[in-house]
């Protein structure tokens, strides 16, 4: 007899998430376990169904290739196949720590020290820093293994022992009614043991608070929220459980030249309006040195001028961004009385050339004129 479609068996469509499977599941689970049905052979058989389509679309490699070759795919994988009765050995309440096991607590076996926490460190770096790259130390504020106790959390000489109260898995169940709730043992607190003589250096956490000064390699290219992973050093864990690790946050702070955007860089150069009107060589800013900027005549304020290669290497690699010079012609202040009539004399010769010398003023003026116009 052939199969039905795991996807019509728990009534979900093909793009459903797994959320949305495991919902499915749920519901089918509770109507057809067999603890509710007893000997009904067709509530039995239809949540070995279930069962095993959840099996299958739970996984998402098993999924990948029941989608593209059906019940070919995943022939022999599925766990369709248990007893009638208890499924395994194990009663209604067993399906809750496949599917409530995040909310109740549940998942079997214990879940041993907690590993340390991880930790985060925010690093301002300057422009030419994350440009380069660098090396930085840091000071940061953590939890070291305990030395008295070398992180056991038990005096020396000493280990935790198994826990009385859930011989060491950490877990406990409950029965109300027909359900079974598994949670955390309230004696362990998950871990399985428990310290009688606690070391009197740390109280029993195996580890104490500290400050410890690491060397931070920045990679050249780096940007503001760019991360830096340092593995293993976080905080320490409880009773000698793995650290965490350490995530360096880089902060590039404000340039007073140069305003970076990927992996180009930006910078306003002001031009006299002698050198805009007759052209002119520049020396511009680099963050490796100066370079020569020739402005052609007759350049106007805001235009853009490309240096191609002179921004920023990629932190992943690449190519180097460009550095766009923005131009902007700087008004003469502080002037002479004699600059002033010379001004004026340039500007009398300017007029009598007519709209020639300042085409954009002139078309402005046209559109205004025609704007109030039309009023």
């Amino acid at each position: 007899m052939s199969k039905r479609d795991y996807y019509e068996v728990l009534g979900a469509s093909k793009d459903a998430s797994q959320q949305d499977l495991k919902k499915a599941y749920r519901r089918l689970a509770m109507k057809y376990h067999p603890d509710r049905n007893p000997d009904d052979q067709e509530a039995v058989a239809k949540f070995k169904e279930a069962k095993e389509a959840y099996e299958v679309l739970s996984d998402e490699q098993k999924r990948a290739a029941y989608d593209q070759f059906g019940h070919a795919g995943v022939n022999g994988q599925a766990g369709g196949g248990a007893g009638a009765g208890g499924f395994g050995g194990g009663g209604f309440g067993d399906i809750f720590g496949d599917i409530f096991g995040d909310i109740f607590g549940g998942g079997g076996g214990r879940r041993g020290p907690a590993r340390g926490a991880d930790l985060r460190y925010t690093l301002e770096l300057s422009l030419e820093q994350a440009v380069h790259g660098c090396e930085e130390k840091i000071r940061v504020p953590s939890w070291d293994p305990c030395e008295v106790c070398d992180g056991s959390g038990a005096k020396a000489g000493e280990q935790p022992v198994t826990c009385p109260t859930c011989a060491g898995m950490g877990q406990v169940r409950m029965q109300q009614g027909f359900f079974t709730v598994q949670q955390a043992c309230p004696t362990c607190h998950g871990e399985g043991r428990v310290i009688e003589n606690p070391c009197d250096h740390c109280g029993g956490q195996g580890r104490v608070q500290s400050t410890k000064t690491l060397s931070v390699k920045i990679p050249a290219g780096v940007d503001t929220g760019d991360r830096i992973r340092l593995a293993g050093k976080g905080e320490a864990g409880m009773q000698g459980a793995p650290p965490g690790d350490l995530y360096v946050q880089v902060a590039v702070r404000p340039h007073n030249i140069f305003t970076r955007e990927g992996e180009n860089l930006h910078v306003e150069v002001p031009v006299s309006f002698v050198d805009a009107s007759l052209g002119g060589e520049l020396e511009v800013p680099t963050l490796n040195g100066q370079v020569k900027l020739k402005v052609p005549p007759e350049t106007q304020t805001g235009k853009l001028f490309r240096l191609r290669g002179k921004g920023v290497t990629p932190v992943r690699g690449g190519p180097p961004g460009d550095l766009l010079c923005k131009v902007v012609v700087e008004t003469p202040v502080k002037l002479s009385s004699e600059q002033k009539d010379l001004l004026r004399q340039f500007q009398d010769s300017m007029d009598k050339g007519g709209e020639r010398h300042n085409p954009r003023r002139t078309s402005w003026f046209e559109g205004v004129k025609r704007f109030f116009e039309g009023l």
